[in-house]
């Protein structure tokens, strides 16, 4: 996007970002609060409702957001064809196709989670309640494919409201479906985990509906129908080795997530339970960096198509100040009111003791670990993942082996130190990532899109 006298100002950008990101962290925040209803209903509903729950969700979790890590390397893409309504539909159309194979892919694994229990050592009881309920998640995570594809999408033509009015949509009905459906209130039967299930998957289905629905309403495919054609397999690939890696990236942030949570397991429960709702505040905080960098995607990408070096940069500076400016006021408001905050989540005094004496320690490493993320996203939008992927899969490899002595001999103080000097290490290296590809990228030199 430009002005009239050239490209956007400092104040533009900024303004550009914040007014995309905004309705994406409100979806994202409303999401999380549709997920907490379904804990809560199918807490009240049975233990071993909530047990079946919390299994196929250690799938379906990380599956979904390896999917939308994926798909997110489509943006650049779309952004950069946005006036070329021929080329536009090609890039849709082959992304909708990598949409189905990560999705297919994704689908297979939430099937299969009442043998992945059984081999995990679930007990058989857990496993013989989960009823439909992988099934019915395994059709969801199709759905959520093909959402993502298309919010990808909309989010690189500049329409994040329409995102926002998507992800509601499918919100609302998740939590309407399921305080109907679980319990059974009054004359309706109560279908307990299935019922969660039917849920998940008609608000899956509505979300897809109306981002699909309101990509193909855009006016940059001027009239065009978009269908899912005749896959073109290089093309896909080209979409592939920019998303892969990033797919790659949020499975290696999950499974060292849960490093971190089984070496504070193994200090003691308080200090478990402290270490949890520490992780769920960070995701309160850290959803914005991610808006933030979603929405610095199309801004990077618009000036790498006018090979303007300096506006690339300036982009992802923009970036990191908004996202700077919202975790340091989530932060602020998380400090001030921390009392009422943190009895939220727990009503034992000494948990909320403990979280208050690590809050500090906490916030500083989400706001190196937004940072680190402004820089990974700026990495997106020239199109250079694997260098991205490859700073992440170091970093927390050194985090993976590091966190268990950590634990041991410091607690969950030394925990979080050295989480957050990884996060800093991050920054720096990310950086110096961002510095030089984006660069390349605008030199135009030959190297691969995933180099």
């Amino acid at each position: 996007m430009t002005t009239n006298d050239g490209p956007p100002t400092a104040g533009e950008r900024i303004r550009r970002i914040a007014g995309a990101a905004l309705p994406l962290y409100l979806t994202m925040i409303a999401a999380s609060a549709g997920a907490l209803v379904d804990t809560a209903v199918l807490g009240h509903h049975g233990t071993a409702s909530l047990a079946g729950l919390g299994v196929t969700m250690a799938v379906f979790g990380p599956a979904t957001a390896a999917i939308a890590g994926a798909q997110r390397g489509v943006m650049p893409f779309v952004t950069e064809h946005q006036d070329d309504p021929r080329k536009l539909l090609t890039v849709l159309r082959n992304s909708m196709w990598l949409a189905v194979a990560t999705g297919g892919l994704g689908a297979l694994a939430v099937a299969g989670v009442p043998l992945i229990a059984r081999l995990g050592g679930v007990p058989d009881e857990t496993v013989d309640g989960l009823g439909y309920f992988p099934l019915l998640l395994a059709l969801d995570t199709l759905t959520v494919a093909l959402s993502t594809t298309a919010a990808s999408a909309l989010i690189g033509l500049g329409r994040s409201r329409v995102v926002m009015r998507s992800g509601l949509a499918g919100t609302a009905t998740a939590v309407v479906l399921s305080l109907l459906l679980v319990g059974g209130p009054g004359p309706l039967p109560a279908l307990g985990l299935n019922g969660a299930g039917i849920a998940m998957l008609a608000s899956g289905l509505i979300s897809a509906g109306v981002a699909q629905v309101a990509l193909r309403r855009v006016p940059q495919l001027d009239g065009q129908p978009l269908r899912l054609g005749r896959p073109q397999p290089a093309e896909v690939l080209g979409l592939a080795r920019v998303g892969i890696p990033l797919a790659a990236t949020v499975l290696i942030k999950f499974a060292v997530l849960g490093v971190l949570a089984f070496s504070a397991a193994r200090i003691g429960t308080e200090d478990a339970a402290v270490h949890s709702v520490a992780v769920s505040l960070v995701n309160l905080v850290f959803t914005a960096a991610v808006a933030v960098g979603q929405a610095v995607i199309p801004v990077v990408a618009d000036r790498l198509k006018e090979e303007d070096l300096p506006g690339v940069r300036a982009g992802v500076g923009s970036g990191l100040v908004v996202a700077a400016g919202a975790v340091l006021l989530l932060a602020t408001v998380l400090t001030v009111l921390r009392g009422p905050v943190l009895e939220v989540f727990s009503s034992d005094p000494q948990v909320r003791t403990g979280l208050v004496d690590l809050l500090p320690l906490v916030l500083a490493a989400t706001l190196a670990d937004a940072l680190q993320a402004l820089f990974g996203f700026g990495l997106i939008g020239v199109r250079r993942t694997l260098p991205s992927m490859l700073c992440f899969a170091t970093g927390y490899g050194v985090l993976a082996f590091a966190a268990g002595p950590a634990a041991a001999y410091g607690g969950l103080t030394a925990l979080w130190t050295t989480l957050a000097c990884v996060n800093l290490a991050l920054v720096a290296a990310q950086g110096w990532c961002f510095r030089r590809y984006s660069a390349i990228a605008v030199a135009g030199q030959s190297v691969p899109a995933a180099a």
